[in-house]
């Protein structure tokens, strides 16, 4: 399969988990609107979500891919099950202690980390606790899930790991759905949609480990033993714990921060589904096949490709999350309006999610970039560096956070997170050309500043259509009108866009062939 057709099958797979995402999203909004609940629940689910980028996705994915491709080319197959056993071993043990102790410590989390602004009203502050507690024992099921999945992509099977997400969405679609059929109040569906969550963790642990018994890999429990290979992982891991959990660590930041001021967590959340769509499709995808396809270039010493996979990589992130950034900036109310506003989400709650989804569009390409630049250095075993530029942008975010919100509230710790993402991006980027381990090649340099211009093309004159459609987005206009209308809003970006980016040669034709013919397979 080719490094296209892979960034298709693992970004189509998201994409469904991320569309499924948005139904559930609206779904709950027009159940819980951004009210007491809404910011309960949400809360309550970020923190075992901050743990499982830390354990999971950052560390598994920068550290153990690497180390378990390296034993499959040195010891074969056999050698990469011991040493997953070993891994699975230590892993397990770990986070069962981990999850005994942050369960015994939720009340004190609660009241110092997850929501500190809860801690005035009782309710809040009891609910929340009640629903991390059943939530957090989730983090096992996908830092289990991780690994298995760093497995599977490191065997060149990308499919079940980028489809289990789905069955996050689903079942919690479900727990909605009966919620609403039932005619829950929103404590009662907030308590179910915790327990949903854990459902779904193990039904997603369950998938990726059929699909890893289906390669071959039948793993059995062994007892923690720290090996040198066990060593090297934890070194690794540790540093890119924090690294790959940058954006997570923000949020949980701008959430204590914004727990102050009820309906600022669910409205940030709100906002912060809307662009990781793009952000979940190109961002995870790219980062997700570049590391094994990097790893496995520099190992057989073959630099320029591993030059060349570096670029294009880029180049595809580029390709999709500028105009997609551009997009959100200025269609951010009629978007908003049309999946949200309904039920218990008002117009008030709108132009307060819009104007917060138009501060983290401008961060969009650098949330993705991270995912691009990273890999470059795990791929050389080097997790060090990264963690000093996440720890740099994780204070930079931190401070304007806190000096920001009293003056522009939820916007400011948007704003926040968007500076420290640039930030980080342009401290890897940086290194990378200081060292010579990224060269930008001639035909990024031609296309890169093609695609920015037909994106800029692209959102005049989708910003001067909506100004003629805005009675069509009226709060008091129909649905199907409103999302007839967002539908014809999104034809003429794609319209423009892409035929002014293949008119002037700002994307490969072949590229975008293909990435055509694998969706219609597909």
């Amino acid at each position: 399969m080719s490094l296209v057709g892979k960034f298709a099958t693992v970004g189509g797979a998201t994409f469904a988990s991320r569309l499924l995402g948005f139904a559930r999203e609206t779904m709950m909004a027009a159940a819980l609107g951004n009210g007491a609940m809404a910011d309960v629940f949400y809360a309550a689910f970020r923190f075992p979500n901050l743990f499982r980028r830390l354990f999971a996705e950052g560390a598994f994915n920068a550290a153990f891919v690497p180390l378990f491709s390296k034993e499959i080319e040195e010891n074969g197959v056999d050698g990469a099950k011991r040493f997953s056993e070993q891994v699975f071993g230590v892993l397990f043990s770990f986070l069962l202690v981990i999850t005994v102790a942050m369960e015994l410590a939720m009340p004190l989390l609660v009241r110092f980390i997850i929501a500190p602004g809860f801690a005035d009203d009782a309710e809040k502050f009891e609910m929340t606790v009640r629903l991390a507690s059943v939530m957090f024992p989730y983090l096992i099921c996908m830092s289990l899930m991780a690994m298995m999945s760093g497995m599977l992509n490191s065997l060149h099977r990308y499919f079940a790991a980028a489809i289990a997400p789905v069955f996050l969405n689903v079942v919690l679609i479900g727990v909605l759905a009966y919620g609403v059929y039932a005619g829950a109040d929103p404590e009662h569906m907030a308590r179910n949609l915790s327990w949903g969550v854990l459902g779904a963790g193990i039904i997603q642990l369950g998938v990726v480990y059929i699909d890893v018994r289906r390669a071959g890999m039948r793993l059995t429990f062994r007892l923690p033993k720290i090996t040198p290979k066990i060593r090297r992982l934890v070194a690794l891991a540790v540093p890119a714990a924090v690294t790959g959990g940058v954006i997570q660590i923000n949020q949980i930041i701008g959430q204590a921060v914004a727990s102050g001021k009820d309906g600022a967590i669910s409205a940030l959340q709100y906002a912060d589904r809307l662009y990781q769509l793009p952000l979940g499709v190109v961002g995870v995808a790219g980062g997700v096949v570049l590391l094994p396809e990097l790893s496995r270039a520099l190992k057989a010493g073959n630099s320029s490709e591993a030059s060349h996979i570096q670029n294009r990589t880029i180049e595809f992130v580029l390709f999709l999350t500028v105009p997609a950034a551009f997009g959100l900036m200025v269609i951010s109310p009629e978007i908003t309006r049309v999946l949200y506003e309904r039920g218990a989400f008002g117009p008030e709650t709108t132009a307060l999610v819009s104007a917060i989804m138009t501060v983290y569009a401008f961060g969009l390409p650098a949330f993705a970039l991270t995912k691009a630049l990273q890999p470059a250095f795990y791929a050389r075993e080097n997790t060090k560096l990264p963690m000093r530029f996440t720890l740099v942008a994780v204070v930079i975010n931190s401070i304007l956070a806190i000096s920001l919100f009293p003056i522009l509230a939820e916007r400011g710790i948007a704003l926040a997170e968007v500076v420290s993402g640039w930030t980080n991006v342009l401290l890897l980027a940086a290194t990378l050309i200081i060292t010579g381990h990224l060269r930008f090649d001639k035909l990024l340099m031609k296309r890169g500043p093609l695609i920015i211009a037909s994106a800029i093309a692209m959102a005049v004159s989708v910003r001067l259509a909506a100004g003629r459609m805005s009675h069509w987005f009226a709060p008091e206009a129909a649905f199907l009108q409103q999302l007839g209308g967002l539908l014809i809003l999104l034809g003429l970006a794609a319209s423009v866009y892409f035929g002014l980016v293949l008119a002037t040669g700002g994307v490969n034709r072949a590229l975008l062939g293909r990435l055509v013919r694998r969706g219609r397979k597909g």
